[in-house]
């Protein structure tokens, strides 16, 4: 398999990267597996919305419009735009303290989100900063999706019981359904049963079956044939038909600054989930993909979901999985998948005003157990200790905080984690094995190359946080081998030296020459060779002590031995 290609340093102002070129004997298969994928993701964004706290209808909309800006205007052939649960629980965990969820006024809030969302992606295409995404790490966004998926599981279970709930956070939620149990609607909880059987059963025979349009078609013949809201059951009630309408949305200029916390919230978590599943489904068909480029094509989409009166889309694993899993391998499938969805809300959304809402809290509650990573979680907790707890607690403070704090955690903790290994890189002492090969030692066993060379090999960057334990370590080494005359800094980890480290370079220089060692380099790559050269280092060493290779230092300094003990 060919490692997919991912040019960085521009984006592509060409339309359809996503579908051209396309086989005329794949079409047929694109547009079967974009009817199979409508059937699928119309219940899926229908549940995203109790999520965001948004009318049915407008996660609808997430796959309309949005869906169709990304497939003109994105670079991936493969990622799938719409509504998501992690930027739908921030948008609710933001909004629910400005506005009532629901209302006209929540509506509007979360389109302007997603207008301010388009511009930050849009400025993130232009500058380039699609890289970014690699700074959330793997294990960060393992923790933050398993806190957001406990935080969505708790949020649905009072809707699944039919009682009142609280939107005042997970622990207001846990005390109010104790205090709440009681008042539980038994016929309530045993349409949610039923939904969570025949999905849980559908997903067990085929992970092709629809499980969730039949378990709301069904319910919603079953509410209209047995009138399940007489039995106390609640139902959704009339959803509007047609399209969107196209319009900015109206808020008062005075609560900008609050939502716009909530999206630089939503353009992180787009910018590395996005990002992320372009480059597995990349790799794994062995397609070419702009990261800058998807980040033009993410921003228009979000523009298309503020002016259609919808909330915040995302490049979405699950859904992206679901267009493969059909068969789907161009943004042609997304496209039927548009055309489907104008369909339905020209023609099919009178049946929804039957549909118990107990069914979407059934729905939303698997899709928070589907996102909490237990394997993920068990993985990291075996291998990487450090890591389980970087997790956990990114984890922790979305359950117990909020969504939108759990983000700015996570950033704080990846930006730690990334400052951890290079405050503390691995670096280690090299010595010649036979034939010529290098043998790594710890700098423990002061292993010497040969007698009266050392050669220690800095394992990161050296800048201003990790130079004090650079002069540290070349010091007490040097210290600690008396018989010293040479040492040598292998620089081939080295990329860049910043102006601190530049000045305790020149410190460890002086404090060698006091101990009568003399202070070589190795393996010094052009850039770095440019900044000694600016910072007067090489001529201070000379230059006839900066090498290519480990092997030609140990070459030079056996002559040079040899020829003092003549």
């Amino acid at each position: 398999m060919k490692p997919a290609q991912n040019s960085r340093r521009s984006f592509h102002y060409s339309l359809f990267q996503g579908i051209l070129p396309l086989k005329s004997k794949q079409i047929p298969l694109e547009i079967a597996a974009g009817i199979t994928f409508a059937a699928f993701a119309i219940p899926e964004v229908m549940g995203y919305t109790k999520i965001a706290g948004m009318p049915v209808v407008t996660g609808i909309y997430t796959i309309l419009f949005p869906m169709l800006a990304f497939a003109i205007f994105g670079s991936s052939r493969h990622l799938v735009v719409g509504a998501d649960s992690a930027t739908a629980a921030i948008i609710a965990s933001g909004l629910t303290t400005i506005a009532v969820p629901g209302s006209s006024q929540y509506v509007a809030y979360a389109s302007a989100i997603a207008l301010l969302v388009a511009i930050l992606l849009f400025l993130g295409g232009l500058l380039q900063l699609g890289f970014l995404a690699d700074f959330l790490s793997y294990t960060i966004l393992i923790g933050f999706l398993t806190g957001v998926g406990i935080y969505i599981s708790i949020s649905q279970i009072s809707g699944m019981l039919g009682i009142p709930s609280e939107p005042d956070g997970t622990s207001v939620q846990i005390l109010s359904l104790v205090r709440n149990l009681s008042l539980t609607n038994t016929s309530t909880l045993l349409v949610s049963l039923s939904v969570i059987g025949v999905i849980v059963l559908g997903e067990k025979l085929s992970h092709k079956f629809p499980g969730s349009l039949i378990a709301i078609i069904g319910a919603i013949a079953a509410s209209r044939i047995l009138d399940l809201s007489s039995y106390g059951i609640s139902i959704l009630g009339a959803v509007p038909q047609g399209l969107p309408q196209i319009s900015l949305p109206q808020i008062p200029l005075s609560n900008l600054p609050e939502i716009f916390n909530i999206s630089i919230s939503c353009f992180i978590i787009i910018l590395a989930q996005s990002a992320a599943t372009s480059r597995a489904y990349a790799i794994k068909f062995s397609d070419t993909f702009n990261e800058n480029t998807d980040l033009i094509g993410l921003s228009l989409a979000n523009a298309a979901a503020g002016i259609s009166g919808t909330f915040v889309v995302n490049g979405s694993p699950t859904k992206t999985e679901m267009i493969k899993n059909a068969g789907g391998r161009t943004q042609l499938t997304q496209l039927t998948t548009v055309f489907t969805v104008i369909l339905v809300l020209l023609f099919f959304t009178r049946p929804f005003a039957y549909l118990p809402t107990a069914v979407l809290s059934s729905m939303v509650f698997l899709i928070g157990l589907h996102l909490i990573d237990i394997k993920g979680m068990t993985s990291l907790h075996r291998q990487r200790p450090v890591e389980f707890a970087v997790a956990l607690i990114t984890a922790i403070t979305v359950v117990v905080i909020g969504v939108e704090q759990g983000i700015l955690i996570a950033i704080v903790l990846s930006i730690i984690a990334h400052l951890r290994h290079s405050y503390r890189p691995l670096n280690l002492l090299l010595v010649p094995k036979a034939g010529g090969a290098m043998k790594t030692f710890p700098l423990e066993s002061g292993q010497q190359a040969v007698e009266g060379l050392l050669i220690y090999r800095f394992g990161s960057n050296l800048y201003f946080a990790n130079e004090g334990r650079f002069a540290e370590e070349i010091i007490d080494l040097a210290i600690k081998n008396g018989s010293l005359k040479w040492f040598c800094i292998s620089a081939t980890n080295i990329g860049d030296i910043d102006f601190t480290s530049a000045e305790t370079l020149k410190k460890v220089y002086t404090e060698l020459q006091k101990l009568d060692i003399t202070l070589v380099l190795s393996e010094v790559v052009q850039p770095v060779m440019n900044e000694l050269d600016r910072d007067g280092i090489t001529q201070m060493i000379g230059k006839d002590h900066i090498f290519e290779s480990v092997q030609d230092v140990i070459e030079e300094y056996k002559r040079s031995t040899d020829s003092s003990l003549r």
